[in-house]
């Protein structure tokens, strides 16, 4: 017997040598994921030599393009022990292998692919990276990305706009400090420079990454506060699923002399989402659409969406990427509340729920989309490259005032990453990219923006100390304009010590004037907008100092940063002949200055897990020695989920404190804004395909503003169903 088994083992070993001069197909692994109640898990990192691949949300996975023989398989996911395998892979041909993971309190070290432009661990990072997991997205049962993005440590919106450690204040979505790329692609408008943060449907985003503080190193001008890459699932094998239903309802205002209807206002949506995928030919489609009646007079809205990606592997270590989404938003346009005598105000100096009567009828209508191919090769293990072209559309129309616009960017991107020798203690990444930007509006003109830069970026490791340097050289202006150049050096470094991972870096950042800064021209709720040509491109320096450190499931990130900046572009308020103006204008000098941390634990049981973020912001105009507009010096998020298969409960709770300047026209003692202290609540429940989730936006009804004339949302109660094939 035990001769027969060694010569069983000996005929499959020389099956799976190779004859002479006969070609090595490659073969495939499949199978499932799971815990060990049973129960599927989803984002598992499935590795060997050569190959690699996630498992889906049904705790399905196929690797392919393995090479023939004996594999060893390596199973890795965060809170999770890492284990594994070894399978014998048939030429030509597939072998299944199922695994089961055991959940651990010591956590693995994610992977991030923003901050450096390639792959690298969180800790090698040399800037701040804030992580929203698909897990936060789901357990916060969120409806669109503003709202997943919204709770990321040190990241704060202000009706509607992003900030990050405070580098964009309010410029009512005019000229963003913040990149927002798709699968690192740049989707910022043509023409405004803003964020459309309802381009890409929820559905199609499994992660999203947030590096903070200056990037114009590697991406250029709209990164000179920080980037925000919002990562899409990928395509699993075989036939997929999803279905997601959203319903809910606002809460009335707590006072009888606010109310402005006589019924209660609802939301709800649904999603629809199906993908087919085999070993070389992939594809997803989702479709979706929303419908609110809004929380306030005049508010309500529609969104139709639709969203697709197809991949393509011709070969192993090639891959084609075509993905894209289209939006169309049609929603009534909320001004800032009435005041005493511009509406029925009941006897009160303003009516928060209410618009004054002279801007009812005001809409717009804004679609958006996107449309890019990727094609990436790994050429060996010291050599990749890829190849982008994008083209992003924006198009709105505004009824009272009547303005509208349609603005086009189209971009393309070649970029390297070598490793010498397959050696991951020395990497270089270079690149070249290309971009045209192009706007026709009434209120904007027809105008049209230029952009060409080169960047690189070198990393050695000395003994346990990484050490990063580069560059990014860009040339940008308007057609038949200045062409203006501009350097953007950083360098960095990481020190993992026995007191955590040091990190520091020191770069610059600029970022030139959008079209709409330079040339808009309009009236809006009775302000006259005017354009400023002489504009010129805002500069920093920035700097950052931090410490990670991590202790079982127990992480503790802070990070000191200070930032001077130069012609820092701010919206200005003025009067002339009676008549309220705006006007974007360069500020002479300006500082951001503060820290900010974040603490994660599970304390007491595996089934807790907390966390606490802060950041503290000193923001000063330095021309006018004043403090800049819009910046709350604090912002604290504590966060708590339970989880009891098959059900969780949890909450968010922020406070932003009371924000000590605004512009347009208020002076501080008239305005009514006060600090922010808002809970949010949850609860879920899942088994197999199905889950339902129960979200309390801002439950205790707490009625406050954070930009003027503008209240901020009020209570909300919803329940979300999925149904996962």
């Amino acid at each position: 017997m035990p001769l027969t088994r060694v010569a069983a083992r000996s005929l499959i070993a020389l099956a799976f040598l190779p004859l002479r001069g006969q070609a090595q197909i490659p073969g495939a692994v499949y199978g499932t994921v799971s815990d060990t109640a049973g129960a599927p898990v989803a984002d598992v990192r499935i590795s060997t030599a050569g190959a690699a691949a996630a498992s889906d949300a049904a705790g399905h996975y196929r690797l392919t393009g393995i090479r023939p023989g004996p594999a060893v398989l390596r199973f890795a996911r965060l809170g999770y022990h890492a284990t594994q395998d070894t399978v014998a892979v048939p030429a030509g041909d597939s072998v299944r292998l199922d695994v089961t993971l055991r959940s651990n309190r010591f956590a693995l070290e994610p992977v991030i692919v923003t901050a450096a432009k390639r792959s690298q661990l969180l800790d090698q990072s040399a800037t701040s990276v804030a992580l929203v997991s698909d897990s936060d997205l789901v357990r916060r049962a969120v409806s669109t990305v503003d709202e997943a993005v919204d709770k990321a440590p040190g990241v704060l919106f202000l009706n509607g706009q992003v900030n990050i450690r405070g580098s964009s204040g309010f410029v009512e979505g005019l000229g963003s400090r913040v990149l927002l790329l798709v699968d690192g692609v740049p989707a910022n408008e043509a023409d405004r420079g803003g964020i459309d943060w309802d381009m890409l449907p929820l559905d199609e985003v499994q992660r999203v990454e947030v590096v903070k503080g200056a990037g114009s190193s590697l991406y250029g001008s709209a990164a000179f506060g920080g980037v925000v890459n919002l990562l899409t699932r990928d395509v699993p094998v075989g036939f997929h699923g999803r279905v997601r239903t959203t319903a809910g309802a606002y809460a009335d205002p707590p006072d009888a002399a606010w109310r402005f209807r006589d019924y209660v206002g609802g939301l709800g949506g649904l999603d629809v989402t199906g993908s087919y995928g085999s070993e070389a030919i992939r594809g997803r489609v989702t479709l979706g659409g929303r419908h609110s009646d809004g929380y306030r007079e005049q508010d309500k809205s529609d969104q139709w969406e639709g969203a697709g990606k197809a991949e393509w592997q011709p070969a192993p270590g090639t891959r084609l990427t075509a993905s894209g989404s289209w939006t169309s938003h049609q929603y009534q346009v909320s001004p800032p509340w009435c005041e005493r005598g511009q509406c029925d105000d009941r006897g009160l100096a303003f009516q928060p729920f209410m618009i004054g009567t002279n801007d009812r009828g005001a809409y717009t209508r804004s679609d958006k989309g996107y449309v890019a191919t990727t094609l990436e090769r790994t050429s060996s293990a010291g050599f990749a490259w890829q190849a982008r072209a994008s083209w992003v559309r924006t198009h709105f129309t505004d009824s009272k005032p009547d303005d509208w616009g349609v603005a086009n960017r189209y971009g393309t991107e070649l970029r390297g990453t070598l490793r010498p020798g397959g050696d991951s203690d020395r990497v270089l990444t270079i690149g070249v990219e290309a971009a045209r930007a192009d706007v026709t509006s009434d209120i904007f003109g027809g105008h049209a923006q230029h952009e060409l830069s080169a960047y690189g970026e070198g990393e050695q490791r000395i003994g346990a100390v990484r050490l990063s340097a580069g560059a990014r050289v860009d040339e940008i202006g308007p057609v038949g304009g200045t062409v203006g150049g501009h350097a953007s050096p950083r360098v960095g470094v990481v020190w993992p010590t026995r007191f955590g991972t040091w990190r520091g870096s020191v770069g610059h950042g600029f970022r030139t004037p959008s079209l709409a800064e330079r040339f808009v021209s309009t009236v809006a709720f009775g302000i006259r907008v005017v354009p400023d040509s002489t504009l010129v491109p805002e500069t920093a320096w920035a700097f950052e100092l931090g410490d990670a450190v991590s202790i079982g499931s127990t992480r503790l990130d802070a990070a000191a940063f200070w930032t001077e900046a130069r012609q820092l572009i701010e919206p200005a308020f003025f009067e002339s002949g009676g008549v309220p103006y705006i006007q974007f204008r360069n500020v002479g000098r300006a500082r951001l200055r503060g820290f900010d941390l974040s603490f994660t634990a599970r304390p007491f049981t595996p089934r807790l897990e907390t966390a606490v973020a802060y950041t503290f912001l000193d923001a000063r105009d330095l021309g006018a020695d004043s403090v800049l507009a819009f910046r709350p010096k604090h912002l604290l998020t504590l966060s708590a989920d339970y989880a009891l298969r098959p059900f969780s409960v949890g909450g968010d709770f922020r406070y932003v404190s009371r924000i000590e300047r605004i512009e347009l026209g208020l002076s501080w003692a008239d305005d009514p804004r006060v600090p922010a202290a808002v809970l949010d609540l949850r609860g879920g429940w899942s088994r197999d395909a199905w889950s339902a989730r129960l979200r309390v936006t801002n439950a205790l009804n707490y009625i406050y503003s954070l930009t003027p004339g503008t209240l901020e949302p009020v209570r909300a109660v919803s329940v979300v169903l999925t149904w996962t094939y």
